[in-house]
């Protein structure tokens, strides 16, 4: 047991001596040191524990704790070149957006990548799935992610389909997908027929395939009966419990008229039948359909005064975004023109049944990941993704579930289990620090941080400090403070061009 104990003195000192890291500089060894650990995988926090990285791997996990010691759980590690005290703090595997846009301009205006990529990693996102982009310019940043030559998390590439004529372009577009580099595809609006189709040809080729089934043809249905890995939002899988005769659109609707569409979507879920709804999410269980809800993303609909009165926009709200989000029918999701109490009412009803059904998916032992689909409808980048924390927690998932869905179960989703989403020895070194504990208080993720009373005073804490992504080390604070600037700088041009 002594000589046990030494080990780990031996470690200690050797931390002690290194130097703390240099925010966007990879060491050879660096030592996250005396944390408490909440895995990727559902179980409880533990620690203290010290994370070995050694070249973009989580090389061990060490338990400092006398009862592990006893059980050979210390060792005499090698000298660190670099060491984050954790003490008193929590570290996490990276967080994962599973529905993500890259996006360098809004309504035809440039706006800066760096502004995006820098929030994300600011608020301990170390991988996104891109469902719809530039796609050349996508692979350009997923590579030169991967080369550690731009601060940004890693990105896996799934473009736009579109909406091919027949089965036979359908195939011949999901291969020059594939040849391009894709990692996936995200599919919308699109027929039946060619759905299939390229589906098929998509899992032949294994590309997996995010699904926005919004109001069309297909619903969740086709997505269970050809494969579909994932279906994003919400809309396909109540569309596919109602009775026949379909929703109950009044004689006006128009569906390109983004008034209409958002309005009315706000009273599928009571249209749902519960015995059939049931079956769908069964069904989807059975065939390995995942869900990413993007619960965030809709929240304006059913309180529009909180959406537009975000406390980060003070600070962080690009000029390029915030025109964006105005009423404005010429942008996607600048729908609120006459929305009504009455409009927000079937909403906040839409989301309690939207939130017992994804309860009841998660219960029938359906795999649940969390997206922030950012950049519309007033969600920010990072900010949207920390909020679905949150609406999760209000829907009844326990925090270790709802990290769990951000980690373990969006890496599952991307078919990354084996590599990403989890604090263990051999997977890739995608970790954060953060100042706090997020199981008691899931809003000290936000990187502006939370207020807390201590010893009778208020007290400034919370955020993520460190984000970790393939063993770089970016100082979150740091990132958060070039962002301030960024936009402060961009709305001094504005003034000045007036």
């Amino acid at each position: 047991m002594m000589q046990r104990l030494l080990a780990a003195l031996v470690l200690l000192a050797a931390a002690a001596a290194a130097q703390t890291p240099t925010n966007g500089k990879r060491v050879h060894r660096l030592l996250i040191h005396n944390a408490t650990v909440v895995d990727g995988n559902g179980t409880p926090a533990s620690g203290p524990k010290d994370i070995l990285i050694e070249d973009g791997i989580i090389a061990d996990v060490i338990a400092l704790d006398p009862v592990a010691l006893g059980r050979g759980g210390g060792r005499r590690g090698p000298a660190a070149d670099a060491v984050i005290d954790a003490t008193g703090k929590y570290v996490l595997p990276g967080l994962i957006n599973a529905h993500a846009h890259l996006q360098e301009e809004r309504g035809s205006k440039p706006q800066p990548i760096e502004y995006e990529l820098d929030i994300w990693l600011a608020c301990g996102i170390t991988t996104i799935r891109d469902v719809g982009s530039d796609t050349r310019r996508a692979l350009e940043l997923r590579q030169q992610s991967a080369e550690g030559k731009i601060a940004a998390p890693r990105i896996f590439v799934y473009p736009m389909f579109g909406r091919p004529r027949d089965a036979q372009a359908a195939v011949a577009h999901v291969r020059e997908l594939k040849q391009m580099g894709a990692d996936g595809i995200k599919i919308l609006g699109i027929d039946r027929d060619t759905m299939q189709a390229m589906e098929a040809e998509a899992h032949t080729l294994g590309l997996r395939v995010a699904h926005h089934a919004g109001v069309e043809e297909t619903n969740a249905w086709d997505d269970i009966k050809f494969g579909t890995t994932s279906v994003e939002h919400w809309y396909g899988i109540p569309d596919a419990a109602i009775e026949a005769g379909g929703q109950n659109f009044p004689s006006t609707y128009n569906y390109n008229n983004e008034t209409d569409r958002f309005r009315y979507a706000g009273h599928l879920w009571r249209e749902a039948n519960p015995e059939r709804l049931t079956k769908v999410l069964q069904a989807m269980v059975d065939a390995h359909v995942a869900w990413v809800p993007t619960m965030d993303i809709y929240e304006a609909s059913r309180d529009l005064q909180r959406a537009q009165t975000q406390p980060w926009f003070a600070d962080y709200l690009h000029p390029t975004l915030e025109e964006y989000f105005r009423p404005n029918p010429a942008n996607h999701g600048s729908y609120f023109i006459g929305w009504t109490s009455t409009d927000e009412t079937f909403w906040k009803e839409n989301y309690r049944l939207w939130m017992a059904a994804l309860l009841q998916f998660d219960r029938l032992g359906g795999l649940i990941g969390i997206g922030d689909d950012a950049g519309f409808i007033y969600q920010m980048y990072g900010f949207g993704f920390l909020r679905n924390f949150e609406l999760h927690q209000e829907a009844g998932f326990h925090p270790l579930k709802i990290i769990q869905q951000a980690t373990g179960n969006n890496a599952k989703i991307l078919g990354q289990e084996n590599h990403l989403g989890r604090v263990r020895a051999g997977w890739a070194a995608d970790l954060i620090v953060v100042n706090g504990n997020p199981l008691e208080n899931l809003k000290v993720l936000y990187p502006t941080g939370v207020d807390e009373i201590r010893d009778g005073k208020a007290v400034h804490t919370g955020g993520v400090e460190w984000t970790i992504k393939d063993g770089i080390p970016y100082h979150a604070p740091e990132l958060l403070a070039h962002v301030k600037e960024l936009v402060a700088q961009a709305r001094k041009a504005n003034a000045n061009s007036r």
